[in-house]
Parts: C-alpha cells; structure tokens; sequence
C-alpha cells in the first residue's frame, strides 16, 4: 500500500511490487493485493496515473482501493502483512495497522525506526520506484515483463524530471534503473515522449474545481493550534489567482475540512524541464499567516529566496521562490517548525492525505476510513487478483 497522496510513484510501486511478490512468493496460498489509498471515487483526479495505466491497458476495474478493502478486518482475523512503499510512518487513523507492517519502501528520511521482524529498504533516490525496480531486477529473470516495465520507466522519469540534474531530483541509481530497463525493453517509448505525456496529463487541470485542484496533490500539518494544508498545484500563480471565485473557494475549503490555513505550491517547467515555483500562504488569521510567512522568508535550510508579488486579497501572501531546487518534501520541515513555535508541538509527520469527499480528515476528525466501509472479504480479495493475474476482469463469469 502507497501512501495517501497516492501519486503515480506510490501507485506503481505497489502495482509493481505486488505483482512481483505474486509471482516470486513460496507461499502458495497468499494474496498479494497493490491497494491504491484514497477511495475509488477520488482516482479521477490522478491524471497522470489514469494516464498511464489506461495506456498500457490496466482499467480501473482491475484496482482495489482503500475504501473496499476492510484492512482493520482483515487484521483482527489475522490474515494481513502489510507492506508499505513511498512511506514508512502510517497516519494516526491506521495506527491499529502498524503491528501489520513487515516490510518498508520508501525514498524520503527515516523518521521512525522499526525493528525486526520488519524488513526496511530507505534510500535517498528520486522515486521509490527506482527501489522497487531494483528489487525487481535483483530477483528471479524472466519475472519483469513488458507493461510492468514500462510502469515502472514511466514513473521514474516524471518524477525525476526526466533524469534532469537542474530539477534537483534525480540520482545515479534513478539513471541507472531507467536504462536498465531501457536495454531489457528496447521498444520502450523515448524518454522524452514518455515524459512529455505523463508532465502533459499531470499538469492537464482542464476542468477541474479550486476545490478538486487543492485536493489532486495535498498534505496536511497540525498542531495543537492549527491545521495548515499544503497543496501542491499544477498552474502557475498568477493564473491561479486570478481564478474566479478563488478568494470564497478558499474559505469554503479550509471551513469545510478545519483548515486554518492553507499553503499553495505551484510548479511549472520550462522547455530544459527548469521547475519555477511560487508561493501562496492563505489565513484569515493574520498571526497564523504572518507566522508562516515570516519562517518560509527566513528559512535558511534550505533558502527558498522568496520575493513578493502582488496579491488581491490581504489575507493571502505571494511570492516567487527563487531556490527552484526547493520541492515540497524540503518546504514542509520548515512549515512544521513554524506551527512547533506557536506554543504546541507540531503534529508529528505529515500526513499525506487527500481526504475523501466529506467533511473531514485524519487530522480534525475521525476518518472516515475508519468507519465503516464497503466490507472486501478474503475470498473477494483472492477471486480479484486471481482474475487480475490471469487478464479476466473482475466479475466476468468464470
């Protein structure tokens, strides 16, 4: 299971690393099911991953997602190990999940140890992806094949930026898997038409609300004070700004969630794939904004040489950010140090979230996730990847 951002990278690696395990397993009689972490009715707003799997052939009929499969049932009876790629640390609402956990993947700082029996696999590489194709090209030949190769191809340059040095983001291992990959399918589309289409279909906001715009890339920090989100969104600052109605779309999405105030990270590229990023800090609190802005403006690990820009509304602060480098996994530490400043710690690490339509997270409220849900009995599980495995769609007749 990915985490709750569940990007293209925390899909794939569970695709991939479950299909693997399927196949590599001596344990007959197990189940290996990739569970995308946000409920089926929010997939539509991962473009690029529909992109993908659309053009390889994978429909969405063949997925499971978090809000079908009862994983709290499934480990009161005893029948769940659990294996996390792209995190390690599981929110709050999945703490009773965390004696499940037996193996972790993932590509950012080690925040929490884990012990034996759990086996972790934390690397600072561009993509997890890049861990679970090592993982794969390590173990028995014959096993990858041609679709799970290029998931995995496709995954590893978007999210390094196509292997570019100037986005911060790649590694020599990222390099080296990409062209292993590259020398075992040799019909694997070019680079830079893989990652113009995928960059094309992650940045493609047509249509798409203010609302679902701040939910498509989101994570959440809190305090005993606050709850501030950080989104991430794919349309230039100024454009977004200038959206209408953004200003009461702003208010209706931090009163409905209990969002005290609300982060925008926008990213575009230029033709070398040079990320320009800019900042929006929006409170109607002015502490809390000011309090945010003054660390994000000073911050020295790293910089983010901010500058101001003009806004339209006073509660909302905008800057252009002129150490591109500084993605969001670098940004967020600094945020969570401001929200430990005002007088109550900062809630532990981000969670990764990208709430299901209601009115409430992990973090304000009880997940819904928790809560009841559409039950996925053990026998649904095995009849679901069993006709996975064999190309049959699920529910067509035996």
């Amino acid at each position: 299971m990915g985490n709750e951002a569940c990007d293209l990278d925390s899909t794939v690696s569970a695709l991939a690393l479950a299909y693997f395990l399927a196949q590599t397993s001596p344990a007959p009689k197990a189940a290996f099911v990739p569970v995308l972490n946000i409920p089926r009715a929010d997939f539509a707003l991962r473009t690029e991953t529909t992109f993908l799997l659309r053009d390889r052939g994978i429909p969405d009929t063949w997925l499971v997602f978090r809000d079908e499969i009862d994983l709290g049932g499934l480990h009161h009876a005893g029948l769940l190990s659990l294996t996390l790629v792209d995190h390690h640390v599981l929110p709050g609402a999945d703490a009773a999940l965390e004696e499940a956990v037996v193996e972790v993947l993932d590509h950012r700082p080690l925040e929490r140890d884990r012990g034996p029996p759990c086996q972790v696999t934390v690397e600072p590489v561009g993509s997890c992806a890049t861990l679970v194709t090592e993982r794969i090209l390590q173990g028995p030949p014959g096993v990858l094949d041609r679709t799970t190769a290029a998931l995995l191809h496709g995954t590893i340059l978007l999210d390094c930026i196509n292997l570019s040095p100037a986005a911060g983001k790649v590694t020599p291992r990222d390099v080296a898997c990409v062209s292993l990959l590259e020398e075992r399918f040799p019909e694997l589309p070019a680079r830079d038409a893989v990652f113009g289409a995928l960059q094309a279909a992650k940045f493609d906001v047509t249509g798409l609300t203010t609302e679902q715009m701040l939910r498509k890339d989101l994570k959440v920090l809190s305090n005993d004070e606050a709850v501030v989100a950080i989104s991430g969104v794919f349309e230039d600052l100024e454009t977004f700004l200038l959206r209408p109605g953004l200003l009461q779309d702003l208010e209706a999405f931090c009163q409905a969630r209990g969002y005290t105030g609300l982060v925008a990270m926008t990213v575009s590229f230029n033709e070398r794939h040079e990320p320009t990023r800019k900042l929006a800090v929006y409170s109607p609190q002015e502490p809390l904004r000011s309090t945010l802005c003054r660390a994000l403006e000073e911050a020295t690990t790293p910089s983010l040489l901010l500058r101001p820009l003009p806004s339209p509304w006073p509660c909302v602060a905008a800057y252009a950010q002129g150490n591109a480098v500084a993605a969001r996994k670098k940004v967020l530490p600094i945020l969570r140090a401001a929200l430990g400043g005002l007088g109550g710690a900062a809630g532990g690490p981000e969670e990764e979230v990208v709430p299901p339509p209601t009115p409430m997270n992990s973090l304000v409220e009880e997940c819904p996730l928790a809560q009841a849900v559409p039950p996925l009995c053990p026998q649904d599980v095995l009849e679901r990847v069993s006709r996975i495995a064999v190309g049959q769609p699920p529910g067509s007749p035996k």
